[in-house]
C-alpha cells in the first residue's frame, strides 16, 4: 500500500464518529483511488528494435539510514537506440543473468525482442522488463585495444559484481565519462523511512564498482537518507569502505 491511500485508510479507521452516509462516501473515494492506482501502474507489451550502447549491472538497493546498504544483483540493464512500438527512440530493457549469458551481448550489437512496460516508475529505472524472443540482428565487430578507463567489454557476472562491492559515483559522471562503463550501474534504491508501518521511499542512485585507482572517479555529494521523524543521515562514503573492503586500490 503506498503512502496517499495509508493516509485515506487511517482517515477510515479514525471515523467512527462520522455517520453512515460519510462512511460510505469514504468506502467510494479509497476503492476510486485504487482503480486508479490499478489502472496507472498497468503493463503493456510492446516490441523493440537496436543497437546497443550500454551494458550496466541491474541492481536493487536497499537503504536505511547509514547503518545498511545493501546492494541486490538482479540482472542487467541495456541501453537501446532504436525504435519500439511504444514510440521510443533511446530506452533501457532489463535483461537476466541467463539471457546475457546465453547471448553473449555487448556493445555495438542489435538486437530485436518483445519486454513489457514497467509498472511503478518511481521504483524501476529501465522502461522495460521481462524480455523475450531476443534475437541478434547484427553482431558488433570485435571492439579495437583501448586502454581503459572506460571498460567497455563483456559484462561479468552478477557473482563478480557482488564480489567486488560499490561505491557512490557521482551522477554527472555516470551520465558522460562513466556511462558505456561494464563498471557502472544506476540502481533502484529502496529506502526504509517507517520500520513500524513498513512506509519506504524510493530514488534512483548512481554507483561504480569499478577500481578505485579509476581516474574518472567522483564520488559527488554524499547522499541523504531520510527517516521518519529524524533528521536525513549522511551517506558519506564511510559504507563504500566497507562495501569494497575485499578489494585493494587497484582492483
Amino acid at each position: 500500500m503506498d503512502e496517499k491511500t495509508r493516509k485515506w485508510y487511517d482517515i477510515y479507521n479514525q471515523s467512527e464518529a462520522l455517520s453512515q452516509e460519510q462512511q460510505k462516501q469514504i468506502d467510494i473515494i479509497l476503492k476510486n483511488i485504487e482503480k486508479l492506482h490499478k489502472r496507472e501502474n498497468a503493463s503493456s507489451k510492446v516490441s523493440w528494435q537496436g543497437n546497443i550502447v550500454s551494458i550496466q549491472p541491474r541492481t536493487r538497493v536497499w537503504r536505511y539510514v547509514t547503518d545498511n546498504r545493501t546492494h541486490y544483483h538482479l540482472g542487467y540493464n541495456f541501453f537501446i537506440e532504436g525504435k519500439s512500438s511504444k514510440v521510443k527512440n533511446q530506452f533501457t530493457v532489463a535483461i537476466s543473468e541467463k539471457q546475457q549469458m546465453k547471448g553473449s551481448f555487448r556493445v555495438g550489437d542489435v538486437l530485436e525482442g518483445t519486454a513489457w512496460t514497467r509498472k511503478y516508475k518511481e521504483r524501476e529505472f529501465a522502461d522495460y522488463y521481462r524480455a523475450g524472443s531476443l534475437k541478434l540482428l547484427e553482431r558488433a565487430n570485435d571492439i579495437a585495444d583501448k586502454i581503459p578507463p572506460p571498460w567497455i567489454m563483456m559484462a561479468p557476472s552478477m557473482q563478480i559484481y557482488e564480489k567486488r562491492g560499490a561505491r557512490i559515483l557521482s551522477k554527472s559522471q555516470w551520465k558522460t565519462k562513466c556511462f558505456q562503463c561494464i563498471w557502472s550501474n544506476m540502481a533502484n534504491v529502496e529506502i526504509q523511512w517507517d520500520f513500524d508501518r513498513d512506509i519506504k521511499k524510493y530514488r534512483f542512485e548512481t554507483f561504480c564498482y569499478g577500481p578505485k585507482s579509476c581516474k574518472y572517479y567522483k564520488m559527488g555529494r554524499p547522499r541523504s537518507v531520510p527517516y521518519k521523524n529524524r533528521g536525513s543521515a549522511l551517506d558519506d562514503g564511510y559504507l563504500d569502505e566497507l562495501c569494497t573492503e575485499g578489494r585493494d586500490y587497484n582492483d
